[in-house]
């Protein structure tokens, strides 16, 4: 006669095991770099992509296989040559942090205005 085995129901099974506000035991609780206030003298420079802390909402962008292949040969290249190991999505969010920052700070002669502008 075959045994049946209890289990537990999807409830408990996906049930929250910690609080949102508290990092799991051991391990550290994620920072990010908090924008400059306008009135404290900080540049829209001192601004740093959220690097690596919980990311609530979600963007798809799709690129070609050059670009893609580009982007892992960096993401390859930090670790091998510098010793930083990043996934793609955070070197995604630290790139358009600084094209968001060069943006901010020089405006029309910015090089996202000078590469996207009509030719």
């Amino acid at each position: 006669m075959p045994r049946r085995v209890s289990l537990p129901g999807a409830d408990e099974l996906f049930r929250p095991t910690q609080d949102d506000d508290e990092p799991a035991a051991g391990s550290p609780k994620p920072t990010a770099v908090p924008d400059p206030a306008p009135d404290d003298g900080g540049t829209d420079l001192d601004r740093r992509s959220s690097g690596r802390v919980r990311h609530d909402e979600k963007m798809t962008v799709y690129v070609t296989a050059d670009e893609l292949f580009d982007l892992e040969h960096a993401r390859l290249a930090l670790r091998r040559d510098h010793g930083i190991a990043v996934d793609r999505g955070r070197l995604v969010r630290e790139a358009v942090s600084i094209v968001l920052a060069d943006l901010a700070e020089r405006g029309d002669d910015a090089e996202l205005v000078c590469r996207l502008a009509p030719s």
